[in-house]
């Protein structure tokens, strides 16, 4: 499904309200972004579609197929992040380049340069607007097949791309407020049968985060966390102005690496305990059936062993967005497993709110109500 939540705060006596519309013909929904002006959202999708819709309505504006373009070389790839250049202009990756779209002329792109990476993910611009930023993905293309390992450099200035080669994988990034400096947060699979990097397993391995010169391309310091730290599956990425801070639904955590040192960090816990096991028999039997439906326990044993540790033997996902707000006061999540929306004081970490989600199935009526009734929470973007 792919569809959009806008949930609206008022920390004075934590007024809240929401909608939620999805949107037909869209599928693989993966992250929001909104313009400067906060006018239009668009919907990331890994489908090799661009929809754009009201970000006060929510009400679809225009939408295009990117595969008219270029073709993807597998079904994960999509234009699933962007760059506002400005409020009716994006820069996106189809295929195996850049291209900018603008808003009442998508047939009509600009063709830009080539990534240079397997498969694009996560992209921003750094503060002095000059690089593009970007992560990489795992692929499991013919003939691209393997792990990424590498994060892409884009310097507009001089139409150059430089990929910065790494031990790990990093599908996210965040940028620094006023250096042109990034931050990548490793994102770590385990391809089924030793070769399918499309039906992955999250793989029991140590995690990274690395900080990168975006003009110098090489990395100034990065953090390391053993395998039992629960770091694992990493969605969102941000900074406030002492932590960089990072949402794990595979181990249902957010992390907080302190930045002064970049080694120091705390955990903000959302581990589901039995009694929300208990309470979600429907969501339960849905992740033991799509974790045996990826692959064979006979020949991915060890998948299906490290996953439970990296979940931390939790039969949900969890924490997939996180965002602060611009005076730090707040710190906003979505939870996939437990389909709520979370208000944390920041930098206390304390809940302030916790709001329960509708079902699925008010959405989608032919669902049987045996199905699984999770939205599908994904990224977060924050206005205001």
């Amino acid at each position: 499904m792919a569809g959009v939540c806008l949930f609206l705060f008022d920390p004075v006596g934590n007024r809240h309200a929401y909608k939620i519309v999805y949107f037909d013909g869209i599928a693989a929904g993966h992250a929001v972004s909104v313009n400067p002006a906060g006018t239009v959202g668009y919907l990331g999708n890994a489908g090799q579609h661009l929809l754009f819709y009201d970000a006060h309505t929510l009400n679809e504006i225009d939408r295009i197929s990117t595969l008219r373009f270029e073709t993807a070389r597998t079904s994960l790839q999509g234009s699933t992040h962007v760059i506002w250049l400005t409020d009716e202009e994006i820069v996106t990756p189809v295929g195996e380049h850049f291209y900018a779209f603008r808003l009442g002329d998508l047939a009509n792109p600009r063709r830009l340069v080539r990534h240079g990476v397997k498969l694009p993910h996560g992209m921003k611009r750094t503060a002095s607007g000059r690089y593009v930023v970007y992560g990489s993905m795992d692929n499991p293309a013919d003939g691209e097949a393997g792990e990424a390992r590498h994060v892409g450099i884009w310097d507009r200035r001089t139409n150059r791309v430089s990929v910065v080669q790494l031990p790990a994988t990093c599908w996210h990034v965040a940028v620094h407020p006023g250096d042109d400096i990034f931050y990548a947060v490793s994102f770590r699979v385990a391809p089924q049968d030793y070769r399918d990097y499309h039906e992955w397993g999250m793989a029991f391995l140590k995690e990274y985060a690395f900080e990168i010169d975006a003009r110098e391309k090489r990395v100034l310091r990065h953090w390391a966390a053993g395998r039992e730290v629960p770091a694992h599956v990493n969605s969102d990425i941000i900074l406030s102005d002492s932590e960089l801070i990072f949402c794990n639904g595979g181990s249902q955590s957010i992390v907080g690496i302190e930045l002064a040192n970049f080694a120091h960090y705390r955990i903000i816990d959302e581990r589901a305990d039995l009694a929300a096991h208990m309470a979600r028999p429907r969501e339960v039997a849905t992740q033991l059936h799509d974790a045996f439906a990826r692959g064979s326990f006979a020949t991915n044993s060890r998948h299906f062993l490290g996953a439970l540790r990296v979940s931390r033997f939790s039969l949900l996902d969890s924490v997939y967005a996180c965002q602060i707000s611009a005076d730090q006061s707040l710190l906003f999540t979505a939870n996939r497993g437990l389909n709520c929306i979370t208000v944390y004081d920041y930098p206390a970490g304390t809940q302030r709110i916790r709001v329960p989600m509708p079902e699925l199935q008010n959405y989608f009526p032919w669902l049987s109500a045996a199905s699984d009734p999770r939205l599908g929470f994904h990224h977060g973007a924050l206005i205001g």
